[in-house]
């Protein structure tokens, strides 16, 4: 017995050895039980022949569909979601490798920690950065150019103001591959996701046994340990990081304001071309940046010229407000080039130096809206000789808190509290410069919320306003109450802290209650209802086990929202009231699996909903992807996630795929997976069967009824001439239900043993199709599913030996090899012992054998009226097909052909005449036996009877003496004919149809010719009966 880590160990070498054909999805073999390997489609013999067996239509008949080209156009025909798959690429597999490699899938086990789901977590983002990575080699130079045009708007429309229009981005149209720029952009936002994820874990599960617990994978931040030393001599920067050492809360609030910066840097287009694009837009070519405000300057020292004056110019100087003007005389420009300039003198600049100053300010957003290190800013700010521009930002402890040089930056300059600096940067940004992005920028470095909130355009911007806003009015409540002796008291007095200042009348609500806020903000509302923003919002405010609820709800209606779900029923419960939900559906594919994986997530967490509709609703989601990873040909990934469900739900689930295996191989594949993962085989078999079953349930009074088979035309009311047999009464149409179930009886063929139970499923199965009237999908059971084949496949692991059982009532001992004895040799000897014991064994297996006989009696009894069937389904097609008697030609040939089809029709015919299904277990096996045999039983004598008579006319009279023959096998002491004659009322049909048939002998021998030639019957006497 392998050891779980064997297992986990084999399983990790079989998703290396992983190889994915460019049409075909990965197929895996498995040798030995639970290794796996994977194979290309080239290597499986002739690739023609496998795709003609491919092209095969449900009713095992070719398609007559167009022709295929390529064996991708094949596989896109079998599975209509190929296409998605081939978009999504190697992910899919990626996916379900890392959740097999490094899941425990014990959550009852769990510790509540992130060690075992932290590496998972990785693993998936490292799928989605890859895919980025990928993705950006395609269509990066079409979302730049895009950002361009997104630059320039915005850039325009930043007046003093006027808040910025939202720009909405185009439709993305396709690349050179079969990718588009929105899959970029989602594969961005499902690593913005993951990245998310991480830090809400190890945020609510912390692993306490580290220093410095490392929040992600780049180590940018690390929860700082909390100081006691901390005094009023200590840095601003040693009591912020005690600060979020103490407050949980602000900690939490500060790894979110991080996060969406960094998400703001990776999702945003490069600050570089950023900077460049505004050079354009203030009209300055690179280089010129170092000039500042170059036209009002050039005015202003034109006026000097004009005035001589050696000293500043004043904004009382005589003449100047109609002298010093811009070039559309329009506004009063500024008299002195100092940066308070424009708010002290109430001026303006000339328009490019308007565009200059909005794009230098805008830049500055940018660097805070994307965490840049104060270090780079002043770097940025040196450059274009706007030092001061730096200064002003300098006194933001967070920007400096990743930088290289933490004692340089003013914050760590000064004992003091910056909470002074941050009140006026409030004021400044309440008060109003010259440009939104300059109130922004002070907003950001205050908290002063109402600032940044207008130059928001998306649901990341306004979240980051709000936590922004929050985390630094923390930290000023917390300076106030543990550290007063830090703020100056004269001027505290004098610009005493209030929550107005900082915050701007902001109130501070919990993670769930400020999604439901911007929700219902006009300028990101549509955002902010799409399903990975919810997804985002759910995770911050801790709620995902309730989004995810209500996703399985939502799958649950639109999944029944035309018809009843075979996959996913409806819940009888109605959303949360006034709740806003996930427009989702079935076809939402990306969603469904990154809910799916991060469930699990949970799940190792300890995460276990209740049982009920919540436990069935989350589930839902699990199984909406397994459906498309079943569409999208994708059967050997689906063991893996159906093991994850509750027990009764992944029978379920598993129910419902297996029917859409239909190659051999591939379905043995699944049956090792699915021991592997400890699964219910035989229950997932049953299941399947009876969810079928269930779907395509009869329309019957009681489940013992059984519909008359309909086999002779009796249009002929005189009774006077035998009934003749309709044509095709056993019909040709299977429809995709009773295929459904061809197929998973099927399945029972790959199971070692279980006798019992398949012939018990095949039984019921003929039940089903005799209730249903579906007689073709029954004789295609019959030809397919043999209880022959069932023995082969069987009695190797039930008596050591392949045989037919049913092929005769005893083992011969020649079966088991059992030699002659030689009576005379030390050899024979030892022969004899070996004898023995093989005729001991033979015993035994004689009795295993009658055991297994008697506990398929049913189905035999089933098979055997179904042949019976076919075959007189083949004596009507050929009889049908008669030439003119005269025609000797062709007579002959027919002749054999009837005649063989009649022999066949005898032998098929006599195991129901005697104690066919008379060995029930119990009275209502009983009863339901009976109703079978008065439903079938006279029906087809009847039919039988008429096939006889007809061959009495066509080949030989002796056909007529054993319709007689047949009357007293029904009339023999014991016989149960009779009682199922007179049960089904039809009694009276019988006789007047041995009546006929016994006439017509009379008639033919009276008239018979002495020189008539053998075989030749007189065609006058069969005018004159008119038969």
């Amino acid at each position: 017995m392998l050891t779980a880590q064997t297992q986990r160990a084999i399983r990790e070498e079989s998703w290396d050895n992983l190889v994915c054909s460019e049409d075909f999805p990965c197929c895996f073999v498995v040798d030995g039980g639970v290794h796996l390997k994977s194979f290309n489609v080239s290597n499986h013999g002739s690739e023609e022949g496998d795709l003609q067996d491919r092209v095969m239509d449900r009713s095992g008949t070719r398609s007559n569909s167009p022709a295929l080209r390529t064996i991708g156009d094949v596989h896109r025909a079998l599975h209509p979601l190929q296409a998605t798959a081939d978009r999504v690429g190697k992910q899919v597999e990626q996916f379900a490798e890392t959740l097999d490699r490094l899941s425990t899938n014990k959550p009852q086990q769990s510790s509540r920690t992130n060690h075992n789901v932290l590496p998972l977590i990785q693993g998936f983002e490292k799928i989605a950065n890859d895919a980025v990575t990928r993705l950006k080699k395609y269509h990066e130079p079409e979302r730049q150019d895009k950002l361009k045009r997104s630059w320039k708007r915005r850039l325009r429309n930043s007046s003093g103001r006027s808040t910025p229009i939202i720009i909405h981005e185009d439709d993305d149209g396709e690349g050179n591959t079969h990718t588009s720029l929105q899959d970029l952009q989602r594969w961005e936002q499902e690593r913005q996701t993951w990245q998310l994820l991480s830090l809400m874990i190890q945020i609510e599960h912390p692993v306490r046994n580290f220093d410095a617990p490392i929040i992600d994978s780049n180590q940018r931040l690390s929860r700082p340990k909390r100081d006691t030393g901390v005094h009023r001599y200590s840095t601003e920067h040693a009591v912020w990081q005690n600060f979020l050492a103490e407050d949980d809360e602000a900690w939490e609030r500060h790894v979110i304001v991080e996060w969406l910066k960094n998400s703001a840097e990776g999702l945003g287009q490069d600050i570089e071309t950023v900077i460049e694009q505004l050079d354009v837009g203030a009209d300055r070519g690179s280089g010129v940046w170092s000039h500042g405000w170059l036209y009002s300057k050039e005015a202003i020292k034109g006026q000097k010229r004009l005035r001589s004056w050696p000293q500043a110019l004043e904004p009382d100087s005589p003449g100047i407000d109609t002298s010093l003007v811009n070039a559309e005389r329009t506004q009063s420009l500024i008299t002195q080039l100092d940066p308070d300039a424009i708010t002290r003198q109430s001026r303006s600049l000339e328009k490019e130096d308007l565009s200059f100053e909005r794009a230098t300010w805008l830049a500055c957003y940018e660097f805070l809206r994307r965490g840049r290190s104060w270090d780079s800013i002043r770097e940025w700010c040196q450059e274009r000789v706007e030092v001061w521009r730096a200064t002003a930002i300098g006194g933001d402890l967070r920007g400096s808190y990743n930088s290289n040089n933490l004692s340089g930056s003013p914050t760590h300059g000064t004992w003091q509290s910056r909470s002074l600096w941050r009140q006026m940067c409030a004021i400044a940004a309440r008060e109003g410069g010259i440009d939104d992005f300059e109130n922004a920028v002070y907003g950001i470095l205050s908290g002063y919320f109402p600032s940044v909130e207008k130059v928001s355009r998306s649901w990341d911007d306004h979240l980051f306003a709000h936590y922004n806003s929050y985390v630094l009015h923390q930290f000023d409540q917390y300076l106030k109450n543990k550290c007063a002796e830090r703020n100056p008291s004269m001027l505290m007095g004098k610009h005493s802290m209030n929550n107005d200042t900082t915050i701007g009348e902001l109130q501070i609500l919990s993670g769930p209650a400020l999604a439901e806020k911007l929700r219902n903000v006009q300028a990101v509302r549509d955002e902010a209802r799409q399903p990975m923003k919810m997804l985002q919002g759910s995770l911050i405010g801790k709620t995902f086990q309730d989004f995810v609820y209500e996703i399985g709800i939502q799958l649950a209606q639109s999944a029944n929202m035309n018809g009843r779900s075979k996959i996913i029923s409806e819940i009888n419960k109605h959303l949360l009231d006034h709740s806003i939900v996930v427009d989702i559906s079935m076809k939402d594919h990306d969603l469904l699996r990154i809910l799916t994986h991060m469930i699990f997530i949970y799940q190792d967490l300890g995460f276990n909903p209740e049982i009920g509709d919540r436990q069935y609703a989350v589930e839902n989601i699990i199984v909406a992807y397994i459906d498309y990873l079943s569409k999208a040909g994708k059967q050997q990934l689906i063991p893996i996630y159906a093991s994850r469900l509750s027990m009764a739900r992944s029978i379920e689930c598993m129910g419902r795929q297996l029917p859409f295996v239909l190659d051999t191989n591939e379905r043995r594949t699944l049956v090792k997976l699915m021991e592997q993962y400890g699964m219910d085989i035989t229950g997932i078999f049953n299941m399947q069967l009876q969810m079928i079953i269930l779907d395509t349930a009869p329309v019957i009074g009681h489940q013992h009824d059984f519909p008359k088979l309909s086999i002779l035309d009796y249009s002929d009311k005189t009774g006077k001439n035998i009934h003749p047999i309709l044509a095709k009464f056993m019909g040709n149409e299977i429809n995709d239900d009773e295929q459904d179930l061809l197929h998973g009886f099927e399945w029972y063929l790959l199971l070692d043993g279980h006798w019992e139970e398949t012939m018990a499923i095949g039984a019921i199965i003929y039940k089903h199709f005799l209730r249903t009237k579906s007689l073709a999908a029954a004789r295609n059971l019959a030809r397919t599913v043999t209880f022959s084949d069932i023995s082969l496949s069987k009695t190797q692991a039930i008596l050591g030996h392949a045989i037919d059982i049913g092929r005769s009532r005893s083992l011969s001992e020649e079966e088991y090899g059992i030699q002659p004895d030689l009576r005379y040799s030390t050899r024979s000897r030892s022969s004899q012992v070996r004898n023995r014991r093989r005729s001991s064994s033979v015993r035994r297996n004689g009795a295993r054998r009658e055991i297994l006989l008697s506990h398929s009696n049913t189905f035999r009894d089933l098979e055997n009226l179904f042949i019976a069937l076919d075959v007189l389904g083949k004596w009507k097609t050929i009889l049908d097909s008669r030439f003119n008697e005269k025609d000797t030609q062709h007579s002959r040939p027919w002749k054999n052909k009837l005649q063989k089809v009649q022999n066949e029709l005898e032998v098929a015919i006599e195991p129901l005449l005697h104690g066919w299904l008379q060995r029930p277990k119990d009275d209502g096996e009983a009863a339901e036996f009976h109703n079978i045999r008065v439903a079938c039983l006279p029906e087809l004598i009847l039919a039988y009877v008429s096939a006889l008579h007809s061959a009495g006319r066509f080949l030989s009279r002796k056909y007529l003496a054993k319709s007689l023959d047949l009357a007293g096998t029904v009339a023999e002491n014991g016989s149960d004919l009779v009682e199922t004659f007179v049960a089904a009322r039809r009694m009276s049909e019988l006789v007047d149809a041995l009546a006929v048939t016994s006439k017509y002998m009379l008639l033919a021998e009276e008239e018979k010719p002495a020189s008539s030639k053998r075989g030749i019957e007189n065609v006058k006497i069969w005018s004159d009966l008119k038969l």
